[in-house]
Formats: structure tokens, sequence, C-alpha cells
């Protein structure tokens, strides 16, 4: 298949997944994009971007005509402050392991979150990367101190996102002091295609494809800390702002990726996060 054939499919089925989410009551899908030297967030409604000026997390009005998915670049659909994420989140990613007694929390650098569409670049040295699909939290006002049960209030919305871990970096022979690269290296946060709002992120379905075939398959009802639980738990120590993310954790087992592979982070509602994997 070639690049435009692939990203005629891309486009395709993000619009698809756009249209199918904004017919439902309230749901909305905000996108980050590049046209031309502008970088401008937009609403996105089926095959096209309705560009909006202001606040994303405060006031906001359209900025002009609509413009066509196809004749933009997609970006990480937000440029936070702090990325965040929770590690063994799933019973079925605990697997024998005793369940943590609060949300395993940990950074990720900014510098590693890419959109939909780029590619994850396997580091030369790197000899076991791996895939973790998840849902993705982003934070729409600043909180602190916030208890479980008003956490809601906090979250602007849900996005797809792909916490790419080398593992023997993470916890196998060459294994670092922290996950500085592990988790962090460049590439290793794809992010995306839109942050939607409206959803019910408590119970929906996560898939994760690798060159097609289902490799992860849960519902978000399974996590262990729930995402107003993992809101609540971090705010009680780190004051979270407008626009920070935190990855929820990844479901069952995951598999090296290598150079030539596509893995697909699937959310139903939410849309479809591609990215290629190739080498350094």
């Amino acid at each position: 298949m070639t690049r435009t054939s692939r990203r005629n499919l891309l486009l395709g089925s993000l619009a698809a997944g756009a249209a199918a989410a904004q017919s439902r009551a309230g749901v909305t899908k905000y996108v980050r994009f590049q046209n031309g030297g502008r970088i401008s967030y937009g609403v996105l409604k089926g095959d096209s971007i309705e560009p909006i000026a202001g606040d994303l997390f405060g006031a906001l009005k359209p900025s002009g005509g609509a413009v066509k998915l196809s004749a933009v670049k997609l970006l990480a659909p937000i440029a936070p402050s702090k990325v965040l994420a929770v590690g063994l989140n799933y019973k079925t990613h605990v697997g024998t392991r005793k369940p943590p007694a609060n949300p395993e929390i940990f950074y990720k650098p900014i510098t590693c979150l890419q959109g939909d569409g780029d590619a994850i670049v396997i580091p030369s040295d790197s000899v076991n990367t791996h895939y973790e699909g998840e849902l993705v939290i982003v934070i729409g006002k600043r909180a602190s101190h916030v208890p479980a049960d008003r956490a809601k209030d906090y979250i602007f919305g849900v996005t797809c996102g792909n916490d790419v871990s080398e593992r023997d970096w993470q916890s196998g022979p060459a294994k670092d002091l922290q996950w500085w690269r592990a988790k962090g290296a460049d590439t290793f946060g794809p992010l995306g295609p839109a942050i939607v709002r409206g959803l019910n992120y408590g119970d929906l379905l996560l898939r994760t494809r690798l060159n097609g075939a289902v490799v992860q398959e849960a519902r978000t009802s399974d996590l262990l800390f729930d995402c107003h639980a993992i809101v609540s738990f971090i705010s009680r120590y780190v004051t979270l702002v407008p626009g920070d993310v935190i990855y929820t954790g990844t479901p069952g087992t995951t598999k090296k990726m290598k150079p030539g592979d596509t893995v697909e982070v699937d959310i139903e509602g939410v849309g479809v996060l591609r990215s290629p994997v190739k080498a350094a």
C-alpha cells in the first residue's frame, strides 16, 4: 500500500468515526492541526474541521471557514505541561502479581508525544520495544486535592494513546534507575487523533491491533482504578492544570514491534490512533 493510500484510509476512517461520534447527543471531537505554518484547534465534523479561537478550556468561537481534513496535518491533540501515566491498571496486565493499593504513577516527557500517523522510531540499540494501547485523560481545569466524586468536573475529555515501552530498559538486563528512556524516548507517546467530550469514558471498548490483528482488547470498565480515582489520587500530591494528560494503563499482554509494523489503538467513540513503526 502506498503512503497516499494509507493516508486516505486513515483520513476516511477518522472522518467516519467523527461522524458517528457527532451523531451522539453532546459528543464533540476536538483536534489540533497544522495548516501551512499555522497551528490551530478545531472541531472535527465528518471529513472537515471547523477552526476555533479562544481558550480550548474556556470560551470558544468559530474562526474562519471549514477546512478539509485531507488538506491539513493532524498533530497530537493537545500540548500539555506534563504527561503522567498509570502502570498495572488492568487485572489482565497485572497477571499473577499483587494488585497495587494505589494507582502506580510515572512521568513521560512531553517530547515523546506525537500525533496520529507519525512513526514510532525504534532506537538503534533497542531490542524489545512494545506497544501499549491506552485510554488517555485530558484535564480541563486546575485540580488540587480533588475528591473522587468530583473528579469528573476536572476531566475535559479523553483520547487514544500508546505508551510505547522498551522492556529491557524498563525491567530487563539493561534496566535503568528510572523509566526515562524506556517509556520516554522520542516518539514513545503517540496521542490522538482527537479529544472527545461527552462520552461515557468509564465503559468503552479498547482494542489494539498489530498489522490488522487484534492483540489487546478490554473495556475501560475493567480498570482497577478508574479515571476519577486516578485524577483524585494524583491531585493529592501534584497539581494538574488544563491540558495535562494521563495515560490510564494497558490491558492484557504486549508484544515486541519491528520496523515495518503498524500499530492501531482503537477506542469506541474516540477514534483510531495509527502509528507506523520504523528503525532509527
